[in-house]
């Protein structure tokens, strides 16, 4: 088994015996939860650590579910099992409060048009810009998973690039 999966294992273990599968939530249980955003992640390509993040995501409760199964004085717990990187992640994850952030929602219309860029003949309702590390390396990533690249750059390639997402909204990276 590999160390990924071993610390996956590891880590469910370690969510049974903290009652995991024994706390209802929406769609079947916690633990069953937990499992899918691991599952998600990994369908995703996420790195390891971050997948055990996703799988360990509540252990500590979140803002939006108050239940906890380890109390932050037992972060070390946590951490032997998935490591430290992933337990920082899942500390940072519950210390989030939803109230003092952004909230971007999305929705349907009927007679959807994407928006033409660089063109206004359907105009664009909104634009996104995502501050990168890694300019090359973050639009490698996104092409890889569906975006698209204008041939209209406006832009230094060094400094900012337009993408699309897969329905043809564009959005910017920019080097951070």
């Amino acid at each position: 088994m590999s160390a990924p999966l071993a610390a996956s294992a590891q880590a469910t273990a370690l969510l049974r015996r903290l009652g995991a599968a024994r706390i209802a939530h929406p769609g079947g249980t916690l633990l069953v939860h937990l499992q899918r955003v691991r599952e998600l992640l990994a369908t995703w390509g996420a790195r390891p650590a971050l997948q055990l993040a996703g799988l360990c995501h509540a252990c500590y409760g979140t803002d939006g579910f108050p239940t906890a199964l380890l109390p932050p004085d037992r972060r070390t717990e946590l951490a032997a099992v998935i490591g430290a990187e992933a337990e920082a992640i899942v500390h940072l994850y519950a210390s989030c409060d939803r109230g003092d952030g952004f909230f971007i929602g999305f929705q349907r219309v009927d007679d959807y048009r994407p928006p033409r860029w660089p063109g206004q003949t359907v105009p664009q309702q909104l634009h996104l810009c995502f501050e990168v590390a890694d300019l090359d390396e973050a639009e490698a990533r996104l092409l890889e998973l569906g975006a698209g690249k204008p041939d209209h750059q406006p832009h230094d390639a060094a400094r900012a690039r337009v993408l699309t997402d897969p329905a043809g909204h564009p959005f910017c990276i920019c080097r951070g």
